[in-house]
């Protein structure tokens, strides 16, 4: 490997680092946190909605 090719490789390794410490803040972050398990509570219930359905139907 030549050297221009380490320190591509080097750079690249980098930036894919910062790309996931990103996404990693951003995923820790409180707004983002707890709209993911007010999603969360939503398909729960969106769920347990349909299955009674589901069951109030069947008998």
């Amino acid at each position: 490997m030549s050297e221009f090719d380490a320190i591509r490789l080097q750079l690249s390794v980098a930036a894919a680092l910062q790309a996931i410490a990103t996404v990693r803040a951003e995923r820790e972050a409180p707004a983002t946190h707890a709209a993911r398990r007010h999603l969360g509570e939503i398909h729960g219930v969106t769920r347990l909605r349909k299955r009674l359905e589901r069951e109030r139907r069947a008998g």
